[in-house]
């Protein structure tokens, strides 16, 4: 595919919180059938972050997750890969039954590490891959 074509067949998906401006990013890009959705933190769009535990954390991201998706033509089955961030190793059971109630059928490739810290407090952050079939 030469630059052009590339170029015209990209699409940026906003969800409105200050920090992709700020930070020059996207909530998800699409080019033809692959999907990259960002990073994405329990955080809504006046930055406001919801639930107090990995396992609401987790739930709330998922449910932003499955919207940016949406928004960018492709869906839940899509999912090929996710990686997920923790702050607590503690928490990965939560968060791994979390993800499991989504993805279970689905069973993308998966990665799941723990970090020294995530911008502004949360506990978990996620990140997805899909590729759109069809």
């Amino acid at each position: 595919m030469n630059d052009s074509a590339a170029a015209s067949d990209r699409r940026n998906i906003a969800s409105g919180t200050p920090w992709e401006s700020l930070a020059g990013y996207s909530r998800a890009v699409r080019i033809g059938p692959h999907v990259a959705i960002s990073g994405t933190t329990a955080h809504d769009a006046k930055g406001q972050l919801h639930g107090d535990n990995a396992d609401a954390q987790t739930r709330y991201i998922l449910e932003k997750i499955r919207a940016a998706l949406e928004a960018a033509g492709a869906s839940l089955d899509d999912v090929v890969r996710t990686r997920v961030y923790i702050v607590h190793m503690d928490d990965w059971e939560a968060v791994a039954r979390a993800h499991g109630e989504v993805f279970g059928a689905i069973r993308p490739a998966n990665t799941l590490v723990q970090v020294a810290g995530l911008v502004d407090g949360p506990l978990v952050e996620i990140e997805v891959d899909a590729w759109v079939r069809g």
